[in-house]
Parts: structure tokens; C-alpha cells; sequence
């Protein structure tokens, strides 16, 4: 695979040798402590150079390039075992034999490795790996798939029998070692300090760029102060900003004195980054994916109505009856979201996009201007016309006002003609990527229940089914949310009905690829709620309950106290429950972290007790 490279640099040994990364992969994955895990990766962290560190990165989320970039391995399952039994000359019925018992390829490969020593193999460090692994994913069009499996087969003989577990891994997309990018962040600030210390800048930048591997680079090679060189960058996607929620317009107003009011429409947000030299456009959904295959009608109206020459701005594509000039419910604008027949669907639904927010233009960052300030750049690089017919691209219409009574008309006219509901915005307030402050504060209303909006919550695991739900393998699932202080997901409903035979269907199929031997070191689960299959965090379903309980079985907001004779820990303060929940919809377009805080469902129950006392 190339000359092995061993040089001493001040950052310490260069040229890691991946079979001792490997030795890390096994401890992270079989460690239950998120806090043995940080410290885990800032000893691997600090042992890296810089190069090696952006490299390493990607390979620990089981990838060569960051999430945004459109770089995919394209192996399954089948492949890679294909692969393995021409590099370790085994007999396929012996392998699938092995297989079904241990129910994991890269373990599989592992024992038949140990009993194959052969003279191929060799010491190769991660750089080595990566290199080839990169060439595995970037090899594209006719014989590649060839090209694939031979620099698969070369580094299965090459490897030593636990690298290999984790390498059969990577190209099938299940490397997930169960933490998140968060205890990533506080990874890094423990490799500079021993401690959390620096995690806030550290997540402000990445929250700008959203690339560990880049971010890793900057803070090894410069320390903290490599992070000042960070700033919006065209296309790398910026983690969109998140409100606040409430059903209060006094309390808005109350919050934000004179505010500006938007429309709050349910469609795709998207995030568009736009070069008019070589006219490139690329589309970002909340999730950090590239969609801009999907929306080809959208691109054409940047392209056509934008006049800046670079440019990343925000905004909500939905669904446009030609025949009424009438906007079209989610349910209907979600059939844009498909890889397949889209140009006779967007002449079936052409999209509009509604534009709110300018992040960076020309050669300026707009991130940190006042929203006033953004809103009238952003009317300065739209050319349309307001003709809603001709015009693919407009911009959000807008009352400001300091009146709630008025808020409230606004409101319900937003309501009354299909749209979600309204944002309200700061005027002086400044464009926090990834955060959810109070620069922007959500106004929703449903009149069928106590709790007054919905719940994204993350699929942590489920139940066999029994009776009918046995031929679906599922049965029931848990869902948490999101506690941000220990960065770990909490449970708040076990839900078993709702959910149509082709959804229960679409959720087992959709979470094969995630599921873990073991309950994930990010979960925080009350044994009562234990489940028959684990699911590492991925899923985001958007859920619908009557109200919010207190149930000493769920964790979201638990208090834990000694026991009197101090032997054990019980419950102090009963944590939040769904009632009656139901699914609403899958939220493909959202990463697990962008789930409700537990503090979201906190001010939800003290409202739902407000009102309803």
C-alpha cells in the first residue's frame, strides 16, 4: 500500500499505525462512560499530528470526507463479504455459517483473520488506509465496483484480524462508535486543557463549519487561536440557527419589545450556496445533506433572480399550485423529497422559496449583523419581479410591530391560509448558527390538545412485535429528546399505536443499518423502559401527545437523590412523559441533536399547567 512513513515531529510520532487506532475503535466501543469516551479520544487526539488528525477524524465517523460533502463508498454488505472471501481464502457457506451466529461482518472477518496468517500482511499506518479507502469511495463509473473490491481484498490481507472489524465497517456505513459530535468538541477541549474549559469557542466555530476534520487540523496545528481563522465558507454548509418556542404573543413581546414577524411556512429549509462565475448551486438541508439534486427548479430561480456573485442564504422551499397561485400543505410539498422521476415531479409541484436570511455575500459575513441589517442586504441580491407565478425565489413578507393584539391577527391570518404559524425576530438580534436563542422565538398553535406544538424526538430503540406486528419485527418504540447539559438523550414515550402498517414497515427497514449490540453510551435509560433491539442515534420522528406527564420511569428532566441508607439512588423528581403519543412524521431532514431539548419540554409542561389549571 506504499512506503511506511515514521518521523518524530513536535507534535509527536508521525505515521500512526492504524492497528493501534483500531485498539482505540474496540475501547470507545465497548466503553459505557461518555466521559471515559472523551477522555479516550483526547488521548488518541493528542497522540496525532495534524494531518493525521483531520484524516483520523473522518474515519472515526466512519467516512473520508465530512457529512456535506456528496462522497459515498457505495458497498453493501454483500460486497464487502465478497471481498473478504477472496482476501482470506475462506469457503462462503463456512463464512455465512460464522455470520449468522456472530451477526456482524467485520467480527465474522475478524475470527477467520486471526486463523489466517499470511505473508501479505503488514504494519500499515492510518494515512495509508486512509489514502486507499479515499480511492475506494471516489472511484465512480464502469469497473469500479471491481476497483473497489480489489482495494478491499488488498487491505483485508494487509490488516491484522481487529483492524479488520473495524474496516469491513466503514464502507457499509455502520462504524457509529456510539458519541456524538458534541463529545467530539469536548474531546478536543480536553487534548488543550485536561478539561471542558474551551468547549464553547470550540462549538462556536464548528458550529460556523461544521467539519471535524477540519476543525481538529486547525486546533492541533494553532491551537484555540486557529479557530479566529474560521468564518462562512462557500459550500460548507453553516448549522442553521433554531428558535425558541412559545404560544404567548405578549410574552413575545415582552422578550423581544418591537420585533419583526414572519410567516412561518412547513416546508424543505434549505440552505443555498450559490458561485454565479461558475454558476454553482448547492442546496443544504437542516441535516447538513446535499439535496440540490432533488430541487432543480430552485436552482434555476437562484440562478436566474440572484445578482450577488457569491452567496449563502436561508429559506423555506413549499409546494405551488400553478392553477390557484395557492401554497400546498407539507403532505403534499414532501413528494419534492425523491431521488427518482423529479423533473416530471417538479412540473407536477413546482417549488417556491421563500428567503429570510443572508449569511455571507461577496466576500462578507453577515453572521454577526444585526437582523435589520441582514434583511435589507438580502433584498439588495434578490431580483424578482412579485410576480408570485413567474418568480421561483421571493422574499418573507414582514409586519413589524411591538403590538401583541396585532401579532395576533398576523397569526391567525397565517393560520387561516394553511401556514404553521408565525417567527418572530429580534431586530437587533445577530445570526447564532446551530443555536436555538431567543434572537428568534416560534409562535404555533394546535387547538386538539393541552400540549400547543410537537415533539421531535430520537428513535433510541424497540420492542419484537407480537399478534400482526410479528411479521414487521416491531411492536413498539422508544423515543427520547435531547438534554443538552450531559449531552445525552433521555426517554419521554414508548410508543405502540399510531402508525400506519407501511410506517411501521418504513421504521424497522429505515433502522437495520443503525442497530447496536448494546445500549448506547449517549442514552440515559430507566431499566423499565428497556428495550429488545438498541438503535444507535439517527432516526428523528416528529411526535404528537394530549399533554405532558411526570413518570418516574422516564428520564427527560429526572432527578435522582441517595437512597436514605445511601446504597442506591432513587427517584427525587419524576421525569416528562408523553400522553397518547402518536407519530406525525418521520423528519429525515433533521440530525439527532436538533431533536426538543429537554428545556423545550420543561417550558412546554410549565405552560401546559399554566394554562390548563
Amino acid at each position: 500500500m506504499g512506503a511506511q512513513r515514521v518521523l518524530v515531529t513536535k507534535w509527536g510520532r508521525f505515521g500512526m499505525k492504524f492497528q493501534e487506532l483500531a485498539i482505540y475503535f474496540e475501547k470507545i466501543e465497548s466503553t459505557a462512560s461518555r466521559l471515559e469516551i472523551t477522555e479516550l479520544l483526547a488521548s488518541l487526539f493528542k497522540e496525532l499530528t495534524p494531518y493525521e488528525m483531520g484524516k483520523t477524524m473522518y474515519l472515526l465517523q466512519g467516512r473520508v470526507v465530512p457529512l456535506f460533502e456528496k462522497v459515498e463508498f457505495g458497498m453493501a454488505e454483500k460486497s464487502v463479504i465478497k471481498s473478504a472471501l477472496v482476501a482470506l481464502q475462506v469457503d462462503r457457506s463456512a463464512f455465512m455459517h460464522e455470520f449468522e451466529k456472530q451477526g456482524d461482518v467485520g467480527r465474522t472477518i475478524e475470527i477467520f483473520k486471526k486463523e489466517l496468517l499470511t505473508f501479505e500482511q503488514q504494519d500499515l499506518d492510518i494515512l495509508e488506509v486512509y489514502d486507499a479507502l479515499h480511492t475506494l469511495a471516489c472511484s465512480n463509473g464502469t469497473g469500479s465496483q471491481e476497483v473497489k473490491t480489489n482495494i478491499l481484498v488488498h487491505l483485508f490481507r494487509e490488516l491484522d484480524s481487529l483492524s479488520c472489524r473495524f474496516l469491513a465497517r466503514i464502507p457499509m456505513g455502520t462504524m457509529r462508535l456510539g458519541f456524538s459530535d458534541m463529545t467530539v468538541l469536548d474531546a478536543f477541549s480536553w487534548m488543550l486543557t485536561g478539561g471542558k474549559t474551551l468547549r464553547p469557542q470550540i462549538e462556536k466555530a464548528y458550529h460556523v463549519r461544521p467539519d471535524l476534520g477540519y476543525i481538529g487540523n486547525q486546533l492541533k496545528a494553532q491551537g484555540i487561536d486557529g479557530l479566529e481563522q474560521v468564518k462562512p465558507t462557500l459550500f460548507t454548509p453553516i448549522l442553521m440557527m433554531r428558535a425558541e418556542r412559545t404560544n404567548n404573543p405578549a410574552e413575545i413581546i415582552e422578550k423581544l419589545g418591537e420585533c419583526v414577524i414572519e410567516p412561518k411556512y412547513d416546508g424543505f429549509r434549505l440552505q443555498v450556496h450559490y458561485q454565479k462565475k461558475s454558476g454553482e448551486v448547492r442546496l443544504y438541508s437542516r441535516n447538513l445533506e446535499d439535496v440540490s439534486a432533488m430541487y432543480p427548479d430552485v436552482i434555476a430561480g437562484i440562478q436566474k433572480e440572484i445578482t450577488a456573485d457569491e452567496l449563502i442564504l436561508e429559506g423555506e422551499a413549499i409546494g405551488f399550485d400553478p392553477h390557484t397561485g395557492n401554497f400546498l400543505p407539507f403532505q403534499e410539498t414532501v413528494q419534492r423529497k425523491r431521488k427518482y422521476d423529479i423533473a416530471e415531479k417538479a412540473k407536477e409541484i413546482p417549488l417556491k422559496l421563500f428567503v429570510f436570511e443572508i449569511l455571507y455575500a461577496n466576500g462578507t459575513s453577515y453572521i454577526q449583523s444585526p437582523f435589520m441589517e441582514r434583511r435589507n442586504a438580502l433584498e439588495g441580491f434578490v431580483a424578482i419581479t412579485g410576480d408570485i407565478f413567474q418568480d421561483t425565489i421571493t422574499l418573507a413578507p414582514q409586519l413589524i410591530t411591538s403590538d401583541a393584539h396585532a401579532l395576533e391577527i398576523y397569526f391567525d391570518d397565517a393560520i387561516t391560509r394553511g401556514l404553521e404559524g408565525v417567527m418572530a425576530k429580534k431586530k437587533e438580534g445577530v445570526y447564532q448558527p446551530g443555536a436555538r436563542g431567543s434572537n428568534w422565538i416560534k409562535f404555533k398553535r394546535s387547538y386538539s390538545a393541552k400540549i400547543e406544538d410537537t415533539i421531535d424526538c430520537v428513535v433510541m430503540g424497540y420492542d419484537y412485535g407480537r399478534g400482526k406486528r410479528a411479521d414487521f419485527g416491531i411492536g413498539a418504540f422508544l423515543v427520547g429528546v435531547y438534554d443538552e447539559e450531559q449531552d445525552m438523550f433521555v426517554t419521554v414515550a414508548k410508543i405502540g399505536t399510531g402508525l400506519t402498517d407501511e410506517e411501521w414497515k418504513d421504521l424497522k427497514s429505515t433502522s437495520a443499518a443503525q442497530i447496536t449490540e448494546k445500549q448506547p453510551a449517549l442514552y440515559l435509560v430507566d431499566k423499565q423502559m428497556s428495550v429488545d433491539i438498541w438503535i444507535k442515534p439517527s432516526a428523528v420522528v416528529e411526535i404528537k401527545a394530549d399533554e405532558i406527564t411526570r413518570s418516574p420511569v422516564h428520564t427527560a428532566g429526572r432527578v435522582m437523590k441517595a437512597s436514605k441508607n445511601g446504597n442506591a439512588l432513587q427517584v427525587d423528581i419524576p421525569g416528562f412523559a408523553l400522553r397518547f403519543p402518536r407519530l406525525q412524521r418521520f423528519r429525515t431532514d433533521r440530525r439527532p441533536e436538533e431533536a426538543t431539548t429537554v428545556s423545550e419540554v420543561k417550558s412546554m409542561f410549565e405552560h401546559q399547567v399554566n394554562t390548563h389549571s
